[in-house]
């Protein structure tokens, strides 16, 4: 009888197991009916590694998600050359991409943007800087262009690298870096409008000031269009998107890896004027942003007035294990915005 029992439990235990969601993705075993993306939790990717994608955002093509971001090194250390904040960092590992037809599982498909091993020139090199790679397609070259932050290994050079594919997980070729508008570039992120034209976004005067910046038809130069914004604010990590006409920014104050209270402003156009509407999330830790750190807000395809707010949540002396925010925005009936902490959460709802 008490083989039975114990045999019984044996099996309980090992169905609850493979009944488990996986965070930000599925089980590999028996599924569960839902699937929930978990806040914070180690994502894996299909081949059950640690997804290596920080900084990012993501692309949505022909019906994929394709996620971009920093592919950090193994190895954390401080850089004494940087004595004004705690620069630990990692050798920059280049572009990682993964792929997903529904948000939850994700496919690695490489490293999209390599880093150059033999220069130590090059912006590429392990030893210098690169993070916040955004993507965006251009229609009319049938190129996808990514733009990142691309810096010295003391921060030094602030600016902004190309690289261009013809494929969203092809390798992308590196085009060179720029200090557009002639200013310092550091956080980034990139917007695609309704009408085709597109907008860097970065940090610019030492991060007290965000410039907005009209991109030329290929996407690949500011056309010398741009607007400074939240002028000795200190603004970074900014996130654009449009909802029923109006853009919104969401972005995080300047404490380095340490986390601070968010922020959103929103205007009725990218190079309007900008009205700053306080800090947009709620529940558990919402005044330190849920300890992360903004990167990208994606509105999900087919669904009607449903977006993901991503953020970092940085493992400062361990960049590699830094986890993965993902959580639903909402608005009010004054198109207000609220992005409230949750455990975890359907997608699929």
């Amino acid at each position: 009888m008490k083989k039975f029992i114990f045999a019984c439990i044996l099996l309980l235990h090992a169905f609850c197991s493979f009944s488990q969601p996986v965070a930000g993705g599925k089980s590999k075993g028996k599924v569960d009916s839902q699937s929930f993306i978990v806040p914070g939790a180690e994502w894996k990717d299909t081949d059950g590694n640690p997804i290596n994608a920080h900084g990012g955002g993501i692309l949505y093509h022909k019906g994929t998600y394709y996620w971009y971001g920093e592919h950090k090194g193994d190895s954390t250390y401080w850089n004494p050359k940087v004595p004004s904040w705690e620069c630990y960092r990692t050798e920059a590992g280049g572009v990682s991409c993964y792929s997903s037809k529904d948000l939850k599982s994700w496919k690695f498909e490489g490293i999209v943007l390599k880093p150059n091993l033999t220069d130590s020139l090059s912006d590429l090199h392990p030893s210098n800087v690169l993070e916040r790679p955004k993507v965006i397609y251009n229609e009319k070259t049938k190129k996808f262009v990514m733009w990142l932050h691309v810096d010295s290994h003391d921060y030094a050079k602030a600016a902004a690298g190309v690289a261009v594919s013809d494929s969203p997980a092809g390798e992308f070729k590196y085009q060179g870096s720029i200090r557009p508008n002639n200013a310092m570039s550091r956080d980034m992120t990139l917007f695609k409008d309704e009408d085709g034209k597109a907008y860097h976004v970065y940090s610019s005067e030492h991060n007290k000031t965000l410039y907005i910046s009209l991109l030329t038809d290929d996407y690949l130069q500011p056309t010398g269009t741009f607007t400074r914004n939240f002028i000795d604010k200190s603004r970074e990590a900014p996130a654009v998107f449009k909802r029923k006409g109006k853009y919104y920014i969401l972005s995080s104050g300047c404490t380095g890896w340490d986390p601070n209270q968010a922020e959103y402003a929103v205007a009725d156009s990218m190079l309007g004027q900008w009205t700053v509407k306080g800090n947009p999330c709620s529940g558990k830790d919402a005044e330190f942003t849920f300890y992360g750190q903004s990167t990208h807000v994606l509105p999900i395809a087919g669904k009607r007035d449903a977006y993901i707010a991503m953020f970092d949540k940085w493992n400062k002396k361990d960049l590699i294990n830094s986890r993965y925010i993902w959580l639903p925005v909402k608005f009010t009936d004054n198109a207000e915005l609220d992005i409230a902490w949750q455990e975890k959460w359907n997608i699929d709802n």
